[in-house]
């Protein structure tokens, strides 16, 4: 599966997985993705000569709530990329998986079985080795609900397990996945000796690189160098500190003065004045693009009426926000998809350009609307300058909103929960993916339940008919992908704003800094110098 019209085909890939996968196991190193020593601007200097030891200390907005380890939701990514691998590993710009925990696959010509062919030199950080058990493990406790994990539903379609060789898994499919390798890349191994105090954060133990060490709630998160890692000499750094530091400026201090030497809060604005100073630099998640967009409850009986969400839709000026807020860092939208998908389609994203007079025209013919909340999440400045902007968009058609500002811990339960009583605003992941995993799996969207109340026998035809293709990238795809665009923008329950660029403020003292699609943290070649 590619995202790339002229990259590999589903059976070309499969016919050569083995050869590719042997060529990177063989070096016995696999890079997450390109060096993010290339992708990100104002990083230090690239022939720097590693430098063992030391402890890299990152500031972060919101503690880990551990019982959202599973989710792609806060603090979460960070410490899935420090403790835990799975299976297989998407590069920054293409949906071709790479050999992570597994080595090689083949799939059947039907789409139904999976043979996964695993490293046999892993450990986990208790010492137990990797087996094939653990795969098995690993994917029925992501689809188990109790963790909300946003694949689950993928990861249920793998109804049957052969792990009669401890290096070898077989999955039977009870029917093709689109996006298989989403959820091979997406789900990390886990260990059931331990699965008890995962939930709690007691004990957070995989096979990655580093170990976790300790938790001093809403304070900081400790990591030390796993020293029996599978890969040898790695990783250099001997500590990995995360320490929560909830407001923006507060952690472009800390930066600036060294206390910490990446930020992951620093607003936009002041990215853009720190990258042009000596000694500092930003980091931008190529391929791991995030969404910005407006959700509506559309069980609230103002918003039940897609006229007013279409006039909301015409209201937003997009463009003003990805200039002011996100300070071009991003794209305007009205369907999820990053120019990279093989969804995106220029055509369908021109549908509710802004258009104040048709925004009037259709209010004209329904009840003035009563005034709406509009939550956002006080965990990044980014959201609260979005949410004034759609306010005053608003304003301008005669729409009145009311600010409602709530926790990081609050927002993740309201949006997993859909208990939104209105509005809100924040973004979303997942469409850099396969693009039915957005669909069927990110809380917004999910077609059978999602946090909007929005249900439609058709969007739930043009998820799973996209979600069950044996081909994510092929011709059927692509037109399975356009239904599904055409849904959402009849649907509307999502009124997409555009692409952002999460960002970073980094210490040039920072080398190999990397991370996953789903900006998991991956500091396998970091090291300080």
């Amino acid at each position: 599966m590619n995202s790339s019209p002229g990259g590999l085909d589903r059976r070309h890939f499969l016919r050569s997985s083995a050869v590719a996968a042997a060529a990177i196991f063989g070096g016995g190193v696999l890079a997450a993705c390109t060096s993010a020593v290339n992708q990100s601007k104002g990083s230090g200097d690239d022939n720097a000569q590693p430098v063992r030891g030391g402890t890299l200390k990152y500031g972060v907005a919101v503690d880990l709530v551990p019982s959202n380890i599973l989710t792609n939701t806060g603090t979460t990514p960070y410490v899935v990329g420090l403790v835990f691998e799975s299976l297989t590993r998407y590069p920054h710009d293409k949906l071709e998986p790479q050999p992570l925990l597994a080595t090689k696959w083949t799939v059947s010509p039907d789409g139904k079985t999976v043979t996964l062919d695993l490293r046999d030199d892993v450990k986990f950080h208790s010492g137990r080795p990797f087996t094939s058990k653990d795969v098995e493990f690993s994917i029925r406790t992501y689809a188990d609900p109790k963790w909300s994990a946003q694949l689950k539903s993928t990861a249920a379609v793998v109804t049957g397990f052969d792990t009669s060789d401890p290096h070898r898994a077989v999955l039977t499919l009870a029917h093709p996945l689109s996006n298989l390798f989403d959820l091979l890349d997406t789900v990390p191994i886990l260990d059931s000796e331990s699965i008890d105090q995962l939930g709690t954060g007691d004990k957070i133990v995989g096979t990655g690189p580093f170990k976790f060490a300790q938790r001093v709630p809403n304070s900081q998160l400790v990591f030390e160098r796993n020293p029996d890692y599978r890969i040898k000499d790695r990783p250099y750094l001997d500590r990995v500190e995360l320490n929560v530091i909830s407001d923006s400026q507060a952690q472009l201090n800390a930066l600036r003065t060294g206390q910490i030497h990446l930020a992951d809060a620093i607003t936009y604005r002041d990215l853009e004045n720190l990258a042009k100073t000596d000694g500092y630099g930003t980091v931008r998640y190529e391929g791991a693009e995030l969404q910005f967009y407006v959700g509506a409850n559309v069980a609230n009986p103002a918003l039940a009426d897609v006229r007013l969400r279409q006039a909301i839709a015409y209201a937003l000026d997009r463009d003003r926000i990805v200039s002011e807020v996100f300070r071009g860092a991003g794209y305007a939208l009205n369907v999820p998809w990053p120019k990279n998908s093989p969804a995106y389609d220029e055509s369908r994203n021109t549908r509710y350009s802004r258009d104040l007079n048709k925004a009037k025209q259709i209010l004209a013919q329904l009840p003035k609307p009563p005034k709406l909340p509009l939550t956002y999440n006080t965990s990044l400045k980014t959201y609260e300058e979005t949410a004034q902007i759609v306010q005053a968009n608003l304003a301008e058609i005669g729409i009145e909103v009311e600010l409602t500002p709530v926790d990081n811990a609050t927002f993740v339960k309201q949006l997993i929960g859909g208990q939104f009583p209105g509005l809100w605003v924040t973004d979303h992941s997942w469409a850099q993916f396969v693009p039915s995993t957005l669909t069927v799996s990110a809380y917004p969207f999910n077609a059978l339940k999602n946090a909007s109340h929005y249900e439609n026998p058709a969007y739930v035809a043009a998820a799973d008919a996209a979600w069950q293709l044996p081909d994510g990238s092929g011709p059927d795809a692509v037109r399975a992908y356009q239904a599904l665009s055409d849904q959402l923008l009849d649907g509307l329950f999502l009124i997409e704003i555009g692409v952002r660029l999460a960002q970073a403020g980094v210490s040039k003292k920072v080398h190999g800094f990397n991370w996953t699609k789903r900006r998991e943290t991956v500091l396998t070649e970091a090291f300080l110098a």
